[in-house]
């Protein structure tokens, strides 16, 4: 069935999902998968995950007579992307594709679909995640199966002791490692608190840090403070929304904040901010787990003062940025079949824990039950509950960027940067709002005509 527009609003609500079963024939595994089959897959940021990765899918060849290669693909400089079109437009390369995010609408006519496959793994696991429907079931077909690696969410990742020390902030009583939370100290954490905050700490050398460039990372961090403010850039009918109020608001707010970020985030890829947070200067990012985890190899005296916590709230609510990951079949590949099991394999929860634990709990399941059968966020250390608040546990609200638009449109606005464009055009080169919201106007047309 078909996602509802009730099911994606549930989505950015951040309500259950309703999701029947697909009605399709059931999964029939292969009495023998043999082949060969290339896997062309997200190249993690926690070291040492990759290893595991590319030896779980290995030794499952090995045990189904499949020859299995792995690549693994860096999201920076949107390789990923890139090289989905290459092999696309070419119909050779990977049997096998990671499709995070609005990929796997992009690329639908391209992908294999898995309504057989995800019908299964939720039979077995239970349903997936509010988000993997509605990224991954378009018009009512899986194009996208669940990946055992890379979903993740942007949480505010902070230097509990420079806020503590220079804003008066204790991050860790607001959102503390229990669930015990004092609802007035959460309502306190606002962007304006933010921003206040952020001026005390660039005062003090250690400013907030965050790409303003197009970039991924610079698209999920500004979309989600431009939906905390209430704006659409296009809404669910398609039409364009930018010109508004509340858009003149939120580039007047990054407008005062960007003098208080370090003036290189213009130039950041995805991997700028973790530098920054790791290098011990960086007060605060939007990150997954990625940057702490680094930071216990290479500087575990910044490690040991890192804080997940939620992202603060604007006037429209709390809102914190999510992608989550999917593993696509190409329509050319000549060993489907194989590819269909090594994903049902690859959604168990034995897979799903090992990968949990050498991500050391970077990667979100997208199925649900399997946030309760582990407990790696209450146990990651140090410091003790460093990663508690990272799956979301309060009012926040998963969005991704392009949302509400139709997918085409939303999956245009985010990998083209449309976000951060806008702001750079403002905050770097001096555009008044209006001019600024007429090139975004003029950018967004020119992604529906082509």
């Amino acid at each position: 069935m078909a996602l509802t527009k009730q099911t994606r609003r549930r989505f950015l609500k951040g309500a259950a999902a309703t999701a029947a079963f697909t009605a399709t024939a059931p999964y029939i595994k292969t009495a023998y998968s043999a082949g060969t089959l290339s896997l062309g897959l997200w190249d993690h940021w926690v070291p040492g995950a990759n290893d595991v990765m590319e030896r779980i899918c290995v030794d499952w060849g090995k045990a189904n007579n499949v020859d299995v290669h792995v690549d693994f693909i860096t999201s920076i400089g949107n390789k990923l992307l890139l090289t989905a079109q290459a092999e696309t437009r070419a119909e050779t390369g990977h049997d096998v594709y990671c499709v995070p995010l609005w990929l796997v609408s992009m690329f639908r006519d391209s992908l294999v679909p898995l309504d057989d496959v995800v019908q299964e793994i939720e039979s077995r696991h239970g349903k997936l995640v509010p988000s993997a429907w509605f990224l991954g079931n378009i018009d009512g077909v899986w194009r996208g199966a669940p990946a055992p690696t890379g979903s993740l969410s942007y949480a505010n990742v902070s230097r509990a002791d420079l806020y503590l020390d220079h804003a008066g902030i204790d991050l860790k009583a607001i959102f503390p490692a229990n669930g015990d939370r004092d609802p007035a100290l959460v309502d306190s954490w606002t962007y304006d608190a933010f921003l206040e905050a952020a001026e005390k700490l660039h005062a003090a050398g250690h400013p907030f840090g965050a790409a303003i460039a197009p970039a991924p990372d610079a698209s999920a961090w500004l979309s989600t403070l431009f939906t905390a403010y209430g704006v659409k850039l296009v809404d669910e009918s398609g039409d364009i929304t930018v010109d508004s109020d509340e858009t003149r608001e939120v580039l007047d707010y990054l407008s005062r904040l960007t003098q208080f970020m370090d003036p290189g985030v213009y130039a950041w890829d995805d991997a700028g901010n973790n530098r920054w947070l790791i290098s011990g200067t960086g007060s605060a990012i939007f990150n997954p787990p990625s940057a702490w985890a680094v930071a216990k190899r290479d500087n575990p005296d910044v490690a040991q003062h890192v804080w997940h916590h939620d992202a603060p709230r604007g006037p429209a609510g709390r809102y914190r940025a999510a992608t989550p990951f999917f593993w696509g079949a190409w329509q050319f590949s000549p060993n489907v079949s194989a590819a269909k099991d090594l994903f049902l394999h690859v959604a168990s929860p034995e897979v799903v824990t090992e990968m949990l634990q050498a991500s050391q709990g970077f990667d979100l399941p997208l199925v649900e039950a399997y946030y309760e059968s582990n407990d790696i966020w209450s146990t990651a250390t140090p410091p003790d509950g460093v990663l508690y608040n990272y799956p979301i546990r309060g009012d926040e609200v998963q969005s991704v960027a392009g949302y509400p638009a139709p997918p085409e449109i939303a999956s245009a606005i985010a990998t083209q940067g449309v976000f951060p464009n806008l702001v750079a055009r403002v905050t770097q080169g001096g555009d008044s709002f209006d001019d600024a919201i007429g090139w975004a106007e003029n950018e967004l047309e020119g992604l529906m005509r082509g």
